[in-house]
């Protein structure tokens, strides 16, 4: 099965396929595939870990522990970056309210890590580099954004997103692990398809506003409201996909340097989540 995020369609071992890396020339086994000897995986997918896995002697497999290091510091670069974007940009006078340049800032930045999340989603190989890259670009977006945002509706309204995506996280993770959810063929499919029809709609707001019809979908109206309530939502949603293929991933014995990828997706998510957030309490404060 394919991820829903593209970041973990490049990298075969998160979608339940062996994998063969030109370094070591090694085949790493699938996930829920039989190891040497014929011996069937655990019911669920999962296979026995007691039975080691084949790897060159120089090649350390990637963990738990790996993925939430790559994801701490890419989250962590993300949000210096957008700590020092919040300090060094001018302050909004409060008498004309103009966000202009920040808005053209956030934008700088959200169409420079949109070309990297493209670069690093097809890559074969993951780039520990564009991967830092991108969290610095989607730092800077998120700095601009937030201030923009902060200073037309009001204060606090950052902290608390920050604390409501922290949460968000957290509780997901929590249910995936305490509940023992296991995503299904019939929820994957279903999760695919709301978040390409969602991103489709924000496309076709996106296209009518340029020529003033706009239907609100990005806005901070009503209808705003209710995409952004959809869209954070679907990134929960997301999040559990995301952890359900990192597990898989582990499964299949990838590399510690898949950990990267891991991170690279799971960050995608979280700014996802922070910006679905966000909008939501702007347009609380604001109505």
């Amino acid at each position: 099965m394919q991820s829903s995020n593209p970041v973990f369609r490049r990298a075969e071992g998160f979608n339940g396929r062996s994998q063969v890396y030109p370094a070591s020339g090694v085949s790493y086994p699938a996930y829920g595939s039989a190891p040497a000897g014929g011996q069937t995986g655990y019911a669920g997918g999962y296979g026995d870990p007691s039975t080691p896995q084949t790897m060159a002697p120089s090649t350390q497999p990637m963990t738990i522990d790996s993925v939430v290091q790559k994801t701490g510091l890419t989250v962590g670069l993300t949000i210096l970056t957008a700590a020092a974007t919040w300090v060094l940009t001018p302050q909004i006078d409060p008498a004309t309210g103009a966000a202009g340049p920040l808005y053209a800032l956030a934008m700088l930045g959200a169409f420079g890590g949109l070309a990297l999340s493209f670069v690093n989603s097809f890559k074969r190989v993951v780039s520990p580099p564009l991967v830092l890259a991108y969290a610095v670009l989607e730092g800077i977006f998120v700095g601009a954004f937030s201030k923009a945002i902060e200073a037309q509706f009001g204060n606090g309204l950052v902290i608390g997103a920050v604390v409501g995506t922290f949460a968000a996280v957290g509780g997901t993770l929590a249910a995936y692990k305490f509940f023992n959810i296991r995503v299904s063929d019939r929820f994957r499919k279903w999760v695919v398809a709301a978040m390409f029809g969602f991103v489709a709609l924000a496309l076709l707001d996106l296209v009518l506003s340029l020529f003033g019809a706009s239907f609100g979908f990005n806005g901070f109206g009503p209808m705003g409201l209710i995409s952004s309530v959809v869209g954070l939502g679907l990134g929960v949603l997301l999040l559990i996909l995301d952890f359900d293929f990192v597990e898989r991933g582990i499964a299949a014995g990838l590399p510690e340097r898949e950990s990267w990828r891991a991170a690279f997706g799971l960050t995608v998510t979280i700014i996802w989540i922070y910006i679905e957030l966000l909008r939501i309490l702007a347009i609380l404060r604001g109505n």
